[in-house]
Parts: C-alpha cells; structure tokens; sequence
C-alpha cells in the first residue's frame, strides 16, 4: 500500500563507532496493530453497521468512495486508538491494519486512500439538522443514537437479570472557545456543557449533551423514562434501582420513580433540619472521636419531607460521623424499605459503590475524548460526545468478551489501548494473505492471543 514517507535522517548518540540514525522510511508498517481485535470486536456486536443505520446517506450512490460505515467504523476505531483529531485521519487513511476496517487495501478510486480524510469526516459530523445542502449530504437520528445503546447493553446479557442498578450522575465538559450553549458555570469555575451520564455497572446507557445553565438533573426523568420503557420491554421482571448523588434528588424524579415501580437512592443536601434529626448521634460520634482518636460514626434511620417542594414523607438513611477535622453528617434518600436494607448496608454497601461511575466517566473523558467538543455546533459536539461513547462501548465489549479473567479484566481503555492496541507491525501484503508481524519482544502476547480466541468465536 503506498505510503508517504519523510526522508530526512535524524541523528542520534552512537557507540561502539556505529552511527545511529532515524528516518520516516519504514514503508508499510503500523503502530495500531492492535486494531485487528477492534474489528473482530465490532463483528462480534455488529456495532459499526448497527451505528451506520442510524445515519442518512442521501449522496449519489454512484459517486461515493467510502461507506457509512467505513467512515463510521474509522472515526470510532480512531478514537480507540487515541487519535481524538479529525485531522489525524489526513495520514490514518494510509494505515494498512486500518484499511483493514473497510475490507480493503486498494482505493476505490484512484485518487482516493482506502480511508476517508479529514475533509469527509468533517462533513459526516458537522452536517445540520434539515434536509441535506450540497456540502452536507449525511444526517443522523439522534433517537435512534441513543436506543442503539440501550439495545448493546440489553443484548450483552445472555439471560434478564434479577435487579440492575443505573448510576446517574452530571459532569463538567468545559469549552475554551464560542460554541454555541457557551455558558459560565460557577461551581466548576469555566465555560462548559453539563452532559448527563448514565452506566450500569461497566455499561454504557446515556451520554446526553447539555447546556450547563440548568439543573443537574435537568432532563434526567425523561431519559430515565426512555431507558426503563426499553429495558422493561426486554426484562420486564427485573428490578431496577436508581442511584444518584444529591444533584437528582428532586421531586419530579422520586414522584416518577415511585409511580412507575422503580427504587431509588439520592444523596440529600444536608440542611439545619437533618442535622438537628441526628444531634444525638453525632454527639455519640465525637465523644468516641475524642476518646480513640479514630474517625467515628453513627447511622440513623427516619421519615423526613421537605416543607414545601417534597410531596410526601421519605426515607431518609443518614451517617453521623466524626473526623479530626470535625463533624461531617451524610444523609441519604430512598424508596428502599428498613427491612430490605439496614441503614449501615444501605449506605456503606449500597450508596458508596455510586462512586465507582466516577471512574467510568473518567474513561471515557481523560482516555476517550469524550470532552472533545471543540465544534461551533451542539449538534455536532453531541455526535462528538457519542463517538467516543462508542468508543468506550467497543473497548469495553473487548474487555468484557475477550479478557474476563485476565490480567486485564478491570484494566482502565487507556491501559487496553497501551498493552493491546497500540501495538508496532510490519504489515506484508501478497495475492493471498496480509500479513501483519507484530514485534516480537511484546509482553502482553499472552493476553493478545486469549481475546483473539475468545472474540473469533463469540464472531461466529
């Protein structure tokens, strides 16, 4: 496959009076072999087409180079690779294992590279809302978007589970230029959107673009509304539970959890009141702190209800704790009941596994780009922000499919993408077979070998 090669030489410290030097000139080889498992990943969940179908392709059949669902697959497959810039695919589109993704090494046309550019992606994701103009010829249905991940999430469960919890939770995206729903946000001190998150467990059900001048749970019952109904369409057996910190735990929400059969465990702002409910107890605590010198702790359990924006009594969980820096009462809400969970339980077992979506959303953001929202359009920010969800969607489909019981089972997308992907290979090609000789002296060959395995086989 040609390739465009710089010639100048680099010189570097020699030894042993051997000169050491360094050019662009190696011709076919990559450092993303590990793209091959990403391709058999999106076999195994047929992702790339599932996500092509979301999307209308009104250019002249005739005159297209690059499919739906090549441009789709690469952008994706880019972003799995650490390549989060639209103009890195000016010299990605010469990648030989990428060229893989669109069953393909030689171009449709002459004057074309088997991968699209910087130019065709631009256009796949700036495209306006409307019907097509001449330089914009692709749109997407954001709908359809967002149930293809419910629908991936259901489908990688082989049977309904007996209860799932959704985590729910907000978080900064901030913006450096004018984008549009640019607006200052005073808790986290900068310009940002405020996109809502929704997980369960590793799995990814929501990544929903917003303006930051809202609520933190603005919008957060409808897209609950949306998730349940197609979960419970599936499964509708299973119980699900809501978890949240005590941005969501508002009103409409608690109503809308307790109409429709859904459980619930927000994080309650603490105010006079609560404190005043747990007096006893956080006395209790800073007696035992004084006495030890340890942190100490008291849990309490009662009915509460805001004076006016609550509709009703609830029950609230709270935790009396006393630290060297002085008291610090939690307190918790939910439609749990005494009997199914102790307070102690509740809060400890239960609420404080809610932080491990944190360290999702870090994935997707710190390893995945998900904050690379940089367009002047929220449109085409939104479809940046699903881009790498999808992303993440595919790394995870590879840890979750082809390295369960692994070195890498709990390994962070930034250390799959470090150990398994960015891989350096000569790639060989003939009239038979492309060849592709990955360095020999890699130590994760063990675990390259059992997800290769393991995905083949869930492929077929």
């Amino acid at each position: 496959m040609p390739t465009e090669c710089i010639s100048d030489q680099y010189e570097f410290e020699g030894f042993d009076g051997r000169r050491v030097v360094a050019a662009f000139d190696g011709g076919s080889i990559t450092t993303n072999a590990g793209a091959l498992l990403l391709r058999h990943t999106d076999e195994a969940i047929d992702l790339f087409g599932r996500i092509a179908s979301c999307f209308e392709d009104h250019r002249t059949e005739e005159r297209v180079v690059h499919t739906l669902a090549t441009m789709v697959g690469q952008r994706i497959a880019g972003i799995a690779l650490g390549y989060e810039d639209i103009e890195d695919h000016d010299e990605l589109r010469l990648d030989p294992v990428l060229a893989v993704l669109s069953d393909r090494l030689e171009p449709k046309r002459d004057d074309c590279a088997a991968l699209a550019g910087k130019s065709t992606l631009n256009r796949l994701e700036h495209a306006p809302a409307g019907a097509p103009t001449r330089y914009h010829r692709i749109g997407h249905d954001g709908a359809a978007i967002e149930d293809l991940f419910v629908d991936l999430f259901l489908e990688a469960h082989d049977r309904a589970p007996k209860q799932i919890t959704l985590d729910l939770d907000a978080t900064d995206d901030p913006i450096h230029g004018h984008q549009e729903g640019r607006f200052f946000h005073g808790y986290y001190d900068c310009y940002c959107y405020l996109p809502l998150y929704i997980f369960s467990g590793r799995h990814l059900l929501a990544a929903k673009l917003r303006r930051s001048n809202i609520d933190g749970a603005a919008g957060a019952t409808d897209e609950v509304e949306r998730i349940v109904g197609r979960i419970r369409e599936r499964w509708p057996r299973t119980r699900i539970l809501l978890r949240a910190d005590s941005g969501f735990a508002r009103e409409a929400l608690m109503a809308w959890c307790e109409a429709n059969a859904v459980d619930y465990l927000f994080g309650l702002a603490r105010n006079d009141r609560l404190t005043a409910e747990i007096a006893g107890e956080l006395a209790e605590a800073e007696a035992e702190h004084r006495h030890t010198g340890e942190p100490a702790r008291r849990f309490a359990d009662f009915m509460y209800a805001t004076r006016e924006s609550w509709s009703r009594r609830r029950r609230v969980v709270a935790k009396a704790e006393h630290l060297d820096k002085g008291a610090n009462p939690r307190f918790v809400v939910t439609s749990l009941t005494a009997s199914e969970q102790g307070a102690r339980e509740l809060y400890e077992n239960l609420y404080c596994q809610r932080g491990e979506m944190e360290n999702r959303i870090k994935e997707c953001q710190l390893d995945l780009f998900a904050d690379r929202t940089s367009a002047q359009s929220m449109r085409a920010n939104q479809l940046r922000l699903w881009f790498a969800s999808f992303a993440y969607v595919l790394i995870d489909s590879l840890r979750r499919l082809g390295l369960r019981h692994s070195r890498l089972h709990n390994a962070t997308c930034g250390t799959i993408r470090l150990k398994l992907l960015k891989l350096g290979a000569r790639v060989t090609v003939s009239v038979r077979r492309i060849k592709v000789s990955i360095a020999s002296a890699h130590p994760w060959q063990n675990e390259f070998a059992l997800a290769h395995a393991r995905i083949c086989g869930a492929a077929r």
